[in-house]
């Protein structure tokens, strides 16, 4: 056994994995856990892998395992846990040394945690880690954000563990601070988004067309074969496919409606209000999700409101070319985010190398992302997406598409809050002149807020606060 070129602290689903995708790749790793008692366990279950696996009893020697300057990996949950092993980590580790928060974790602690760090001489790393524990285990997408000399350091090692697409390791170091945890929200937020759309498409071919379980599964794999390639495509393919064991049913159908969500949801929609940009299908997908945990409500509702559902007859090809323009639509969203945060917190974000990183390992990785690699590559005017000449070609080929989806849904009673969202998206970019005159307009009188005028330049006010006003307002 040599010596630990790093430390992994939390053996869970996802620190187990990264240790042994380390060790299988030839970098010996020193492993600890908050509860010793899984130590022993892990050790045996990784086979010959345990050569290159150095356990040890807790945190401290954990750290005193290591080479200076150290590199620390902590797999645990990014909230007060974090926290609490940082403030046990500081007294053992000396100025050079690096801690990586690899967990989903909120950028505005990270950013807190590096300036504290920072100023005691640690280096803290935010890392997004994509691909759940098989990503882990056998190449994950991993968004790295912090100084330049930790990744100078980690750089040979994620390479090597990273997943690859045409030989391309999908790691990259994004930019300072919370660099990386951003990008990750922003991904997990299209995922969101990308994985509602799919819900509601499967919604629409099950209660409006009747089609089976394992037909629409058909469906799906047929699109995974072209534009539409993509991992959620290729499992929702898979999982329609199944049956229950219990009862022979479509295993999706004795499945609970109601859809769990861990919060980085959530998070992408709060930082998109906060920088005043949109994100409308991540929000309907959050939505649909906080929604559909009402089960007994929406039960109550129907017998109260009325569920029906009226039958549809939409054509494959219109729903699949519905789902590339809500797919384009979805990541357009996304990279705005991307944009205004960059532009924010200046950190130089590099959108092309982003979406070669989301190529393999992730969840989102799709084929679409190549064509949107290369659109950045060749310069997008502001980072907008659907403005890229390759982009605007196909909105334009898929979005009637998108209408006559939306459209047929709405008027059938289909609930489809991710794809309305992005064609209300979709018609609202396109508009050169819009309706927000009106609201200008009423700020103004109740508020005397002002307003910008056409052709001249300083805040206005509208005839209704003229001195000579009987109805003055207010």
């Amino acid at each position: 056994m040599g010596t630990a070129r790093i430390g992994v602290y939390g053996l869970g689903t996802m620190g187990s994995a990264l240790a042994l995708n380390m060790a299988e790749n030839d970098i010996d790793v020193a492993v600890a856990n908050r509860e010793a008692a899984w130590i022993s366990p892990f050790i045996a279950e990784a086979g010959a892998l345990a050569q290159r696996l150095h356990p040890q009893d807790d945190l401290a020697t954990l750290i005193g395992a290591l080479p200076q300057p150290r590199v620390l990996l902590c797999m645990i949950p990014s909230s007060a846990p974090m926290d609490e092993v940082i403030a046990a980590a500081l007294p053992l580790l000396a100025p050079g040394d690096t801690i990586i928060d690899g967990g989903n974790a909120d950028f505005r602690a990270t950013r807190r945690r590096s300036a504290e760090l920072a100023a005691r001489g640690i280096h803290l790393v935010g890392m997004g880690v994509s691909g759940g524990e098989a990503g882990a285990r056998h190449g994950p997408s991993m968004m790295v954000g912090g100084p330049a000399h930790s990744w100078a350091q980690l750089q040979p090692i994620l390479t090597a563990i990273a997943a690859r697409y045409q030989g391309d390791p999908c790691v990259a170091h994004l930019g300072p601070d919370g660099a990386g945890h951003f990008v990750k929200t922003v991904h997990n937020g299209i995922e969101y988004a990308d994985m509602q759309v799919i819900a509601e498409i499967y919604g629409l071919a099950r209660h409006g067309a009747a089609q089976a379980p394992q037909a629409i599964g058909q469906m799906f794999a047929r699109w995974n074969a072209g534009p539409l390639r993509s991992y959620l495509v290729e499992i929702t393919a898979e999982i329609l496919g199944y049956d229950d064991p219990a009862t022979g049913h479509p295993v999706v159908d004795v499945i609970l409606d109601a859809a769990g969500q861990k919060g980085t949801g959530r998070w992408t929609v709060i930082e998109a209000v906060r920088l005043g940009q949109s994100a409308s299908m991540i929000d309907a997908a959050v939505a649909a999700r906080s929604w559909s945990s009402e089960k007994d409500m929406r039960v109550r509702a129907e017998a109260a409101l009325g569920g029906a559902r009226h039958a549809l007859e939409l054509e494959e090809d219109t729903l699949a070319e519905a789902f590339l323009a809500a797919r384009i639509l979805c990541y357009a969203q996304g990279f705005r985010l991307l944009a205004a945060a960059s532009d924010e917190y200046d950190w130089s974000l590099d959108y092309a190398r982003i979406a070669q990183i989301w190529r393999a390992g992730c969840i989102i990785r799709s084929a679409l992302l190549d064509d949107i690699s290369d659109a950045f590559g060749a310069g997008v005017p502001g980072a907008e997406l659907f403005l890229a000449p390759a982009m605007a070609a196909r909105l334009t080929d898929a979005a009637p598409a998108l209408r006559r989806v939306v459209s047929a849904a709405i008027a059938g009673g289909h609930a489809v809050p991710a794809l309305a969202a992005a064609l209300g998206w979709f018609d609202t970019m396109r508009q050169g002149w819009g309706t927000a005159n009106i609201t200008q307009a009423q700020r103004d009188f109740f508020g005397h807020h002002g307003f910008a005028r056409l052709g001249a330049p300083g805040v206005h006010h509208g005839p209704w606060w003229a001195e000579d006003s009987a109805d003055r307002p207010g």
